[in-house]
């Protein structure tokens, strides 16, 4: 396996800067980009086979949201939401300046890409046609609409149950006094993932788990737990609501990935996200739950022949 470019961005937050690292693999000079974000606890380096196998086609980015992998942490952890990552990821663009934007979010890293999407056509109708002087003016922070769209195993809606079980592990502490512990942490916890290799198990631990003080601890900071923790009822409905309403604006091509047994993406809500968007299509994968890794070699092709689409 390759290995990529490590980069960093300095990105605003109400009390100051941090800084969001990201890897970059593939021609830097390629304005076709793939943006990769992972889910709630983990971190860029998920992506790594995917991005190893898209990368001689496209630019792949794949950054460590704030607060996880090698990313800083936040110094007010009620500043781990939606908005906050959405924020960083327009910063970063506004870097890479991408010719095309393809993005693949696994459960949180899709969140925010239904976010990112409605913003971006809520700009799109409050700017309207630009005439050539007011567009050269703002070509130095361009707007990036979304070409395609992977989102796996993550809709508007996020089940209770999953909610639940999420909060569960979220703030659990755990530290092993090695790395095969680790992976045995791993693959009884993430079992979900569905059946992988030895190999696969360690990749998958190798960037969840850092050494701290002599113990393998988990790659992030525990402060992420804390705004999930105050996350009422209303608040998740009215979530949900915005993200239908950014998911229903959004009408370029689509692809759902479901795990058969997941409990975080229903198949109801497949379903009325399919209704929705008649670009969209879903495939449910077997054997797997929340969420597929992304990493076995039928799901890397089902998302590569996605994106090599033509329109």
């Amino acid at each position: 396996m390759t290995s990529p470019r490590v980069d960093s961005i300095a990105c605003a937050n109400p009390l100051g800067l941090h800084r969001m690292a990201y890897y970059d693999w593939g021609d830097p000079d390629n304005g076709d980009v793939v943006l990769c974000v992972h889910g709630l606890t983990r971190n860029g380096r998920d992506f790594d086979p995917l991005a190893e196998h898209l990368c001689s086609r496209y630019r792949v980015i794949c950054p460590d949201i704030v607060g996880r992998g090698l990313s800083d942490w936040l110094a007010q952890p009620l500043g781990y939401v939606i908005p906050q990552y959405v924020s960083d990821l327009v910063t970063l663009l506004g870097r890479l300046r991408p010719k095309t934007l393809r993005w693949v979010g696994t459960s949180m890293g899709g969140l925010i890409a239904m976010t990112y999407a409605g913003l971006v056509m809520q700009a799109a109708k409050r700017v309207g046609p630009m005439p050539p002087a007011r567009l050269t003016a703002c070509i130095a922070d361009p707007i990036v609409p979304l070409t395609k769209l992977v989102l796996n195993d993550v809709g508007p809606r996020v089940e209770t149950v999953s909610l639940a079980r999420i909060g569960q592990y979220l703030s659990e502490p755990v530290s092993f006094d090695s790395f095969a512990q680790a992976v045995q942490y791993m693959q009884r916890t993430a079992a979900a993932f569905g059946p992988h290799s030895d190999e696969q198990w360690a990749l998958l631990t190798r960037h969840y788990f850092v050494v701290r003080n002599g113990q393998w601890v988990k790659h992030y900071d525990p402060g992420i737990a804390m705004p999930f923790a105050g996350l009422s009822q209303e608040m998740a409905g009215q979530g949900e609501q915005m993200l239908w309403h950014a998911f229903e604006s959004f009408k370029a091509p689509t692809l759902i990935l479901r795990g058969e047994n997941s409990d975080l993406l229903s198949k109801a809500t497949v379903e009325r996200m399919v209704s929705l968007n008649p670009r969209a299509r879903a495939i449910e994968l077997a054997g797997v739950g929340h969420a597929p890794s992304l990493m076995i070699p039928s799901q890397m092709q089902c998302v590569a022949e996605f994106l090599n689409e033509q329109d």
